[in-house]
């Protein structure tokens, strides 16, 4: 990683940091997104009536650039499985590469312990669906039926092969919400899941299911990011212009 990178990781760190520690009182009120929404109604409806829900984190490594989608799957299933892990039929985590799976074992067994619930953890609830793309939604497919399965929520790099998913949730009647970073699966899903999320609405999904000060702040820099990058864009246009450089 170059300077700039890392100066930028010292720059949100320093951000969250600050905001978390000044909105320490209420959370701040997020922008409805409708697909989280009924996810997340969804998502207690299954506590309530024993069925389980599933999250698919894609196939990528976190150590790719594609890995900021899986980063954000894992933030919420962390706080999935703290709400849902004493249910009948806890979340089940599938991942498509092998770093990627025992990220999702500890990052479920890591939501049993925040709640003093490590003994009810179980191993299989993280699994390894496949080494390839397609592979990983063959297998994940007969879960959606198999598994009880009333939600199921796509979050990580995913590609076409979604579409496959799309249309096993729907045989089974399974709500299914996709968010992806990459513009053509984005597409599929927008066309073929119940529900989709556009752009970096993939990055607030963990907020949406969380509490505390953190999420808020997370969100707000990713803002304060947005923004930076938007008066440096401009400023880099109009000293080209001005030919300054």
């Amino acid at each position: 990683m170059d300077l700039l990178g890392l100066g930028l990781v010292g720059l949100s760190t320093l951000f969250l940091v600050l905001l978390a520690r000044i909105r320490r009182a209420p959370s701040a009120r997020l922008r409805l997104i409708p697909g989280l929404s009924r996810l997340y109604r969804a998502f207690g409806l299954s506590v309530e009536d024993g069925t389980r829900l599933l999250v698919a984190l894609g196939g990528n490594s976190l150590l790719t650039r594609n890995g900021g989608s899986a980063l954000a799957g894992l933030g919420m299933l962390r706080e999935v499985s703290q709400k849902a892990s004493v249910s009948d039929r806890p979340p089940v985590a599938v991942a498509g590469e092998s770093a990627l799976a025992l990220l999702a074992q500890d990052t479920l067994q890591a939501g049993y312990r925040a709640i003093g619930a490590s003994e009810y953890y179980q191993p299989v609830t993280g699994r390894l669906a496949g080494m390839t793309p397609f592979s990983s939604a063959a297998a994940t497919m007969p879960m959606l039926d198999d598994e009880h399965v009333s939600a199921a929520a796509l979050i990580g790099h995913f590609g076409v092969e979604s579409a496959l998913l799309s249309d096993a949730a729907e045989r089974s009647n399974v709500l299914l919400l996709g968010a992806t970073g990459d513009p053509a699966a984005q597409s599929v899903l927008f066309a073929t899941a119940s529900e989709a999320l556009i752009g970096e609405e993939l990055f607030a999904a963990p907020a949406y299911f969380a509490s505390g000060p953190m999420p808020a702040a997370s969100l707000a820099v990713q803002d304060i990011l947005r923004w930076l990058i938007i008066v440096g864009l401009l400023l880099g246009a109009a000293l080209k212009v001005l030919g300054i450089i």
